[in-house]
C-alpha cells in the first residue's frame, strides 16, 4: 500500500538572500544540463543548487576532494548560514508550472511529499522504463555524501475524485513562497501546505493509490539501494527511518496539464538496403518539399518518419497489428514496434542516440554525424499506466514528460525529515 507523508522540507531562505531571484537559485534536472548551461548556472549565484546536485569535476579530484565532497560542504554551509532553512513542522508543498504547448497555456499541478519505498512492481509503486547503470551510480554517490534527496521524482496517480486537486487549486490562488521562470519560459511556483486538515485529506486520498514513476527511475532505484546499504549498516528495526522514504512530486492523471513529448532516435549506421528490408512490414511513402516531419505523422499510431539525408524523407506506415510475441500491454506501442521490429531487424538496437529536436536530428544527419534519424509520436499517459500496472518496462527514453521540474524548490535532508 503506497504511503505518502508530509515532511520538514528544506528550502531557500528567500528573504535572507539579498538581490537573488528564484531563477538564480534553481536548476533543471541534472540529466538535461549541458556543460555550457552548467557554467551559466554557476555564474548565476554562489547558491545555485547545481553546485550540490550536479557539481563540476575538477583537475586533481580524488577520494578526499571531489564534486560529492564539495556538494556536502556546500549543503552544510548553506544550512549553517541560513541560506537554506527547514520547515518547523512536517508539510506538503503545492507545486504548479504554467507553460505553453502548441500555443496553448497549460498548468501542471501537483504536490511534493515523501513516499515510502517499496520494491518496484511488487507493491503500489510502478516503473515504466528501463534504466542505465551509470546515472544510478552518480545519484547514489551524491546521496551517500549528502544524506538527502536533492531533486524530486516526477510521479503520477489516478484519482477521478480530484479532492487533492481541488485543495491545490484553492491554495494556488494565494501568493507563492517562491517563483522562478525556467529557460523555456515556464513559470514554477511553490506553496507550503501546513494545515493539518488539508494534510490529512491529501494523505487519505492517496492511501492505497497506485503510483507511477514518470521521470526519475534512476533516483528511485538509487533510493532503494541506499536504503539497503543503510539497513545493512544500521540493522533492520521496527523504527521507520528517513531513508525509508523518497521525495516525490505527485500529479493526478485525471487533471489536465500533463504533456508527454516524443524522443527521436539517431543511428550511426543503417544498412544500405534499409528500405527494402522495411518494405515487408511497412508501406513506405517518399516525402519531398517539407521537413515538418512531426506534423506529418502527428496523432497517427504505427506511423514513423525516417530521414537518411538529402532533400526527402520517408513515412513508414506499419501494416501489422502489433508485435505478436510481445506482452499484450506492450505489443501495440510505437516505441516497441520501432525498437523490436525496426532496430533489431537492422542490427542497430544498441547503437542509438536520443534527441528531442526534429530540426537538430535532420541537421545532424545532413552533416553526416549520423546516418539516419527515426521519428515517432509520443507515448500516451494511458500507455504508461497500462504498462506499469502490468509490471513491464518500455525501452529507455520512451517518454519525455514536460515541463521538467526544477531542482532546489524543496529538499529532503534525512537528519531533518521528521
Amino acid at each position: 500500500m503506497a504511503e505518502v507523508v508530509p515532511f520538514k522540507g528544506v528550502f531557500f531562505n528567500v528573504p535572507h538572500i539579498s538581490n537573488v531571484s528564484g531563477e538564480d537559485l534553481l536548476a533543471p534536472p541534472y540529466d538535461i544540463i549541458t556543460p555550457e548551461f552548467k557554467e551559466e548556472l554557476y555564474e548565476k549565484s554562489p547558491y545555485n543548487i547545481v553546485r550540490i546536485d550536479f557539481g563540476k569535476e575538477l583537475p586533481g579530484d580524488d577520494s578526499n576532494e571531489n564534486k560529492y565532497t564539495r556538494a556536502k560542504q556546500s549543503l552544510d554551509r548553506w544550512l549553517q548560514d541560513k541560506v537554506l532553512v527547514t520547515s518547523p513542522t512536517p508539510c506538503f508543498y503545492s507545486y504548479e508550472v504554467s507553460y505553453a504547448m502548441h500555443g496553448k497555456e497549460q498548468k501542471l499541478r501537483g504536490f511534493l511529499g515523501l513516499v515510502r519505498l517499496e520494491d518496484l512492481g511488487k507493491g503500489n509503486i510502478h516503473p515504466h522504463e528501463c534504466t542505465h547503470s551509470k546515472p544510478k551510480k552518480d545519484r547514489l554517490d551524491l546521496m551517500r555524501f549528502c544524506g538527502a534527496n536533492i531533486s524530486p521524482i516526477f510521479s503520477l496517480y489516478n484519482s477521478p475524485d480530484r479532492k487533492t486537486s481541488s485543495i491545490l487549486s484553492a491554495i494556488n490562488k494565494t501568493r507563492p513562497y517562491i517563483d522562478a521562470k525556467d529557460s523555456d519560459g515556464s513559470v514554477h511556483r511553490l506553496w507550503t501546505i501546513q494545515d493539518n486538515d488539508l494534510i490529512r485529506s491529501i494523505k487519505n486520498e492517496l492511501e492505497g493509490k497506485a503510483i507511477f514513476i514518470a521521470d526519475g527511475h534512476h533516483r528511485y532505484e538509487t533510493a532503494l539501494e541506499y536504503q539497503r546499504e543503510m539497513r545493512e549498516k544500521e540493522g533492520i528495526t521496527d523504527t521507520i527511518k528517513p531513508y525509508d522514504y523518497v521525495l516525490m512530486f505527485l500529479a493526478n492523471m485525471a487533471d489536465e496539464g500533463l504533456t508527454i513529448l516524443p524522443t527521436h532516435r539517431l543511428v550511426r549506421n543503417i544498412p544500405h538496403d534499409a528500405l527494402d528490408s522495411l518494405s515487408s512490414d511497412f508501406d513506405i511513402q517518399k516525402m519531398s518539399g517539407t521537413f515538418d516531419i512531426s506534423e506529418s505523422i502527428a496523432g497517427k499510431r504505427d506511423v514513423f518518419g525516417l530521414y537518411k539525408g538529402g532533400d526527402s524523407w520517408y513515412k513508414l506506415i506499419y501494416r501489422g497489428k502489433g508485435i505478436s510475441d510481445a506482452a499484450p500491454a506492450l505489443k501495440d506501442l510505437d516505441v516497441i514496434i520501432l525498437h523490436e521490429l525496426i532496430f533489431k531487424k537492422m542490427g542497430i538496437y544498441d547503437n542509438i542516440v536520443y534527441e528531442m529536436d526534429v530540426n537538430k536530428c535532420v541537421s545532424l544527419v545532413k552533416e553526416k554525424h549520423f546516418s539516419a534519424a527515426f521519428f515517432l509520436n509520443p507515448t500516451q499517459v494511458e500507455d504508461v499506466e497500462r504498462v506499469a500496472l502490468a509490471s513491464l518496462r518500455m525501452p529507455p527514453k520512451s517518454t519525455y514528460f514536460y515541463p521538467k521540474l526544477l531542482t532546489g524548490l524543496v529538499l529532503n535532508i534525512f537528519k531533518n525529515t521528521f
